[in-house]
């Protein structure tokens, strides 16, 4: 049985440990890393900021968040939840912001300018409590406390089993005649333990490559 590796968070030394272990594991995920190569980190900064960008890509794609986000910090130099709850309804409707993603990203910013939320405690604490912290917000579910857990704070076991591509580069690289559910998902990865993120990284880098 693998052991649960004694680390944090993933750097790029453990990411290429853990690539070795699920291509020894795994002759799909193998063959990707052959084929492809090594997926990027896809890090990002922890904070307000990174949280927020993930709820604007929340059900729309990434190019499309992004657009958005770049007209905020544009409008926003500094973007802080302070700076952010400046602006008025008309203006983020002018950015791009959804009605119901003004009320998501409002709700983050007013929790963590009350102290409500301190994102920087989430780094010491354990995925399940993460998780309640970050869940116990509007418009924040699985799948945004998955991406945030594994991009931004670089948890090595986890796995967005609710994210789309994954579910399509799975069903492809496996030959699968149907496209797996999250449930589905969950139960079939389990074998990639404890490097399920590291794997989720190599699907995103097959979904990308659109291989023919």
């Amino acid at each position: 049985m693998t052991q649960t590796p004694e680390l944090e968070s993933l750097t790029p030394e453990s990411l290429t440990c853990g690539l070795m272990v699920l291509a020894n594991l795994d002759s799909d995920l193998a063959w990707i890393l052959e084929t492809l190569g090594p997926p990027p980190m896809w890090q990002r900064q922890p904070g307000f900021a990174t949280l927020l960008c993930i709820i604007l890509e929340q059900q729309v794609s990434v190019a499309a968040a992004r657009a958005v986000f770049t007209r905020l910090c544009g409008v926003v130099v500094t973007l802080t939840p302070e700076n952010f709850l400046i602006l008025d309804d008309v203006q983020l409707r002018g950015i791009g912001f959804s009605r119901q993603k003004i009320l998501y990203c409002r709700g983050l910013a007013q929790a963590i300018a009350t102290g409500q939320l301190e994102l920087t405690k989430l780094e010491t604490m354990d995925e399940t409590t993460i998780r309640t912290e970050l869940k116990r917000l509007k418009g924040i579910g699985d799948w945004t406390v998955d991406i945030y857990l594994l991009m931004a704070l670089q948890r090595p076991d986890v796995f967005p089993k609710g994210d789309l591509a994954i579910a399509i580069a799975f069903q492809k690289l496996k030959n699968l005649a149907t496209r797996p559910t999250p449930v589905q998902l969950e139960a079939m990865t389990q074998h990639w333990r404890p490097w399920r993120a590291v794997a989720a990284r190599l699907l995103w880098h097959y979904y990308l490559s659109n291989p023919k």
